[in-house]
């Protein structure tokens, strides 16, 4: 071919093929091209035919595939079995049933009207036919001069509130950009080391384990306090077991005592009388006589498995550090890639971490105390009020009453402590549910006393409009009321349509943001999303209850664990055993195993009752809400909010038939 050449492809005629034009002056020469014979063109048609069919049984097999899992979670759950959820969630139930009502009507309204192609810009008053005709047109009328304005309105305010959370995002992940660059890390004071000749200069620290029917867990816990490397004269390890079960106490008692035998300063507290949940089994063991002779408290719940060089990469930060109050670890997840469920926790648990607690411990010396994982200065609890029993969130409400009187923070990045994720999707909603319920109930207590406080107006500035407004209030308003009601309520309104940025590429980007701290996590980009709009409902729901003092702010239920990472140390209990009974330091009463004690239990208790997944109300109704909205924007032919709205309304399915997390048959 030569340089002047120029190609020219000829696509609309059915026999003209390819040509070349050597040079400007060359002529234009098409080359005929043999037609298709009749019997190519019959097997063209058997061909396409035979793929549509391939593709209608695939989609019908699909489709039998989906009706019959969801008979099936019908026939096994009770929509009665779901989990009380006080006044805000039966109120929030039922507007969301009244919302979708009305959409299902709007639908086959426009639908009618789609069809029969009316129109308000082009049918003339003479047009009008027949009463529906006439309704719809002043339906139309109404929305444009009354509803539209006012859905505007309240749009806007809900993106002004999105781009502000997503801007304070924004700042966080460049501060731990920043963090990462210059290699910031909190550092050890030079007189701060200790020295392992001299275990004098260990600091005297108490231990503090709180259960409540950890059944699965107790035994993993207790083992990893028990092997943290500190001079034993130097810990005592409080296991502070609420437990309301006789054998398992019995069961724990054991394990404490065996740990004894083998020299390890433990011992095993039982309250009577069970008030105040985890605040008041931490607030009773301060009370010992004993504790004054003790200068830190570390807290580990029955979960949790603290490396045996945790306490020296921790305790070092408080020396030459009189004001620092807490030394806060990171936790690392055993179960983060058992089901899509703790995959998706992890990610948020890792940007928490990651970006939010150390941003926060580097510049600000403050963040919310996660309740475990911990050391504390017991000068520092003593002198900011102690254990309160007030709220279900007893971790935040301390960790903010030692910032108001001056104590500083320090947060462990690299010091991390292994635990569990809730597996089912019930175990985590009820946690969420206190997580965002109990800030709202600290605010309502603790504003009073932050305003009044002596600290610096920027640091009251910062937990009054960022730790509790931003990041406890608006998020999970603007979440649940932005995506879950005003974006399905646009498709019916088209006046008020949100714009893309505002539903795809801002919520796209932000999640992306998200994800950086679990980078390995990147192709659960659009499940993520999908799933934090569902998670909204849930803690919208809680947010208000705990704002507004409802009956159902002050539920506390003990997340429930599997004890998957306790595997590995039945082979540590029974070298365990064995040592104790070769050095004969057990008793005969003493003498029975773990594990013999355990079937024991397991033949006196009676038969546990059958798990069952449940089906979740609120979350069936925003499906058929915005999979009805979806329908709505088809006839417009909206794309982006159409694909938006059928995936979140079939991932709030997912959500409300409970097909998410662990599955029970």
């Amino acid at each position: 071919m030569t340089p002047n050449s120029v190609v020219l492809t000829i696509q609309k005629p059915n026999n003209f093929s390819l040509v070349e034009i050597s040079g400007p002056d060359s002529t234009l020469l098409l080359e005929p091209k043999k037609a298709a014979s009749p019997k190519q063109f019959t097997w063209l048609l058997f061909l396409r035919a035979y793929r549509a069919l391939t593709c209608v049984s695939w989609l019908a097999t699909a489709s039998r595939a989906v009706l019959r899992s969801i008979r099936k979670r019908i026939a096994q759950s009770d929509l009665n079995e779901e989990e009380p959820q006080g006044r805000a969630g039966s109120k929030l139930y039922k507007f969301i049933k009244v919302f979708l009502f009305i959409a299902i009507f709007g639908l086959v309204l426009e639908v009618i009207a789609h069809f029969r192609k009316w129109n308000l810009y082009m049918i003339q008053p003479s047009e009008v036919e027949g009463l529906l005709h006439s309704s719809y047109m002043a339906w139309l009328s109404f929305r444009a001069d009354y509803i539209s304005p006012l859905v505007m309105r309240l749009s806007e305010f809900c993106v002004v509130l999105f781009l502000i959370q997503s801007l304070d995002r924004l700042v966080l992940c460049l501060g731990c950009f920043y963090i990462k660059y210059k290699k910031v890390k909190p550092v050890i004071a030079d007189d701060g080391g200790l020295d392992l000749e001299d275990l004098t200069s260990f600091p005297m620290v108490l231990v503090q384990i709180p259960m409540c029917n950890e059944r699965e867990v107790y035994a993993q816990s207790i083992a990893a306090a028990c092997e943290l490397d500190w001079p034993k004269d130097r810990i005592l390890i409080q296991v502070l077991d609420d437990s309301d079960d006789g054998n398992l106490q019995q069961l724990i008692k054991e394990e404490v005592f065996s740990w004894r035998q083998m020299g390890v300063n433990i011992i095993y507290r039982h309250r009577l009388i069970r008030t105040g949940y985890k605040a008041g089994n931490l607030k009773s063991a301060m009370s010992c006589d004993y504790v004054k002779d003790y200068e830190f408290v570390a807290i580990f719940d029955a979960d949790f498995q603290p490396n045996p060089d945790f306490l020296k990469l921790t305790v070092p930060h408080f020396k030459g550090n009189p004001d620092v109050g807490l030394v806060q670890a990171r936790w690392s997840f055993v179960n983060k890639d058992e089901n899509l469920l703790t995959r998706l926790q992890n990610i948020n648990l890792c940007f928490h971490f990651e970006v939010e607690q150390q941003v926060n411990g580097v510049f600000l010396n403050f963040f919310g105390f996660n309740g475990t994982a911990g050391v504390w200065r017991i000068k520092a609890l003593e002198e900011s009020g102690g254990w309160l029993e007030r709220t279900t969130v007893e971790d935040m409400d301390i960790a903010v009453r030692a910032h108001l009187n001056g104590w500083k923070f320090v947060f462990l990045n690299d010091v991390r402590v292994l635990c569990e994720l809730p597996e089912s999707y019930e175990a985590y909603k009820k946690q969420q549910h206190r997580w965002h319920s109990g800030p709202m109930q600290l605010f309502r207590l603790c504003l009073p006393d932050i305003i009044t406080s002596k600290i610096s107006a920027w640091k009251k500035a910062n937990m009054i409009f960022l730790f509790f407004l931003l990041r406890k209030l608006i998020l999970p308003f603007y979440s649940f009321t932005l995506f879950c009601i005003i974006l399905p309520l646009t498709m019916f309104i088209p006046e008020a349509e949100l714009p893309i940025w505002v539903i795809c590429y801002v919520p796209i980007f932000m999640s992306f943001l998200n994800i950086l701290p679990a980078l390995k996590s990147v192709p659960f980009l659009v499940p993520y999303l999908l799933f934090e709009n569902t998670m909204s409902v849930t803690k919208f729901n809680a947010m208000i209850s705990g704002l507004f003092q409802l009956g159902s702010a002050y539920e506390w239920v003990v997340t429930k664990k599997t004890g998957r990472s306790s595997e590995s140390d039945l082979l540590a209990f029974a070298e365990r055993e064995q040592k104790a009974s070769n050095e004969d330091k057990i008793s005969r009463r003493h003498s029975e195993s773990g594990l013999e004690l355990f079937s024991k239990l397991k033949e006196t208790d009676s038969s546990p009752a059958k798990k069952r997944n449940r089906i979740y109300r609120k979350e069936l109704a925003l499906a058929f809400l915005l999979l009805t909205a979806s329908a709505r924007s088809l006839l417009s032919a909206h794309g982006v909010h159409f694909y938006f709205l059928l995936f979140q309304g079939l991932s709030f399915l997912v959500m409300g038939l409970d097909l998410i997390g662990e599955q029970h048959n």
